[in-house]
């Protein structure tokens, strides 16, 4: 709360102590009306030649060439000359003696950009009307990640480009995504509220469907002309972004955490041998440089030996034959096999000799009876 003088007067702060009163401050002035210009306001011509001009990518050669006459006469109208290079691919604007507002010579300009953009010539020639305005929006150096960068470009489209009309119909404006560029036209106020949709999306701040349910909320309470002049953060939404920890930052904290601690010494850590010394320790210190050359030598043949040896060994493992898979062994019959064969061989012995007294059993017994 603001402090109050001894009177019961709101004290005054300090930066506007000093401060007198303006002409503009008053209530009345709408300071986003842009006045009429008329012809009548020019007095003689201008003294100084204007000029601007842009380059346009290879694929709009073709729709340039077509609609040339038709921006030429658009132009002619307004006392702008107008040039189309098709060898350097360049688009120009200049004023002449018969340009009597000063300021079209910039809207003619707008109106060249909004053409290499791929705009069609119906509504870049909109720009010159007054109250209308344009903004080029560059995304592509916002996002470095290419399929990133798609995924996001394509959330201001929306499914079948319903999120981009919406913003279209909310904001006033006329919205084309091309390329590595939004191009937008329209009042001064649409083509803010456009910038901050896109620049949000793009950094991944907030998500364009977020903004539009917003500017339908302000776009209701602008309507009622109770609540027009009053603070509107109550009405509007508030998102609450969700953090995702990322992997790089856990498996950072993880690492940070399984470090150990290094033990406190007062001491420094011990001095690392220059060059000189292991050259000392080695004995390559006293050689000339013909011995150290040949020492070098020597080496690089000993490793380049015991690389082919290995490369050979490679190449020999192709050429040896594949292990065969062993057959299962029979059961090796040992003592207890043997005693095994014996008592079935005794058994057979025996059945056969029971056999073979019952046959002799029996044929004696037929001999009797014949005789009897």
């Amino acid at each position: 709360m603001a402090s109050q003088n001894e009177g019961g007067a709101p004290e005054v702060p300090k930066k506007q102590r000093y401060r007198r009163d303006k002409p503009w401050d008053s209530e009345d002035i709408d300071h986003w009306k842009i006045d009429e210009w008329k012809a009548e306001d020019m007095t003689g011509p201008m003294l100084e030649e204007s000029s601007f001009a842009t380059l346009f990518p290879a694929y709009r050669e073709k729709y340039l060439r077509e609609v040339w006459p038709s921006v030429t006469k658009t132009l002619k109208k307004e006392g702008v000359a107008c040039e189309l290079n098709l060898i350097e691919g360049s688009m120009t604007v200049r004023t002449t003696r018969k340009t009597s507002d000063p300021y079209v010579i910039v809207k003619a300009r707008d109106m060249i950009k909004l053409l290499a953009r791929s705009i069609p010539v119906e509504q870049a020639s909109k720009i010159l009307q007054d109250g209308v305005e344009c903004d080029i929006i560059k995304i592509g150096n916002l996002v470095h990640n290419k399929d990133r960068f798609v995924k996001r470009r394509q959330r201001l489209l929306g499914a079948n480009g319903h999120t981009l009309k919406a913003i279209e119909l909310l904001t006033g404006c006329y919205v084309l995504v091309q390329g590595r560029t939004v191009a937008a036209m329209g009042p001064f106020r649409g083509i803010k509220q456009v910038r901050k949709i896109v620049e949000e999306c793009m950094t991944n701040v907030q998500h364009p469907i977020y903004n539009v349910k917003t500017l339908m909320i302000k776009r209701e309470l602008a309507k009622d002309p109770e609540l027009k002049d009053e603070d509107w953060s109550r009405f509007l939404p508030q998102f609450k972004k969700r953090n995702v920890k990322s992997k790089a930052a856990h498996s950072e904290k993880q690492q940070a955490k399984n470090k150990r601690k290094r033990e406190y010494t007062p001491f420094p850590p011990p001095q690392q041998p220059s060059k000189v010394d292991l050259q000392l320790e080695s004995g390559e210190y006293f050689l000339n440089e013909a011995q150290r050359k040949q020492k070098k030598q020597s080496a690089k043949i000993e490793q380049s030996k015991g690389r082919r040896t290995e490369r050979d060994q490679r190449r020999a493992k192709a050429f040896q034959a594949p292990e065969e898979k062993s057959k299962p062994q029979r059961r090796a019959s040992g003592a207890g096999g043997d005693a095994s064969s014996a008592s079935k061989s005794a058994e057979l012995a025996g059945l056969s000799s029971r056999v073979k007294a019952l046959g002799d059993a029996s044929a004696q017994k037929t001999k009797r009876k014949r005789l009897a």
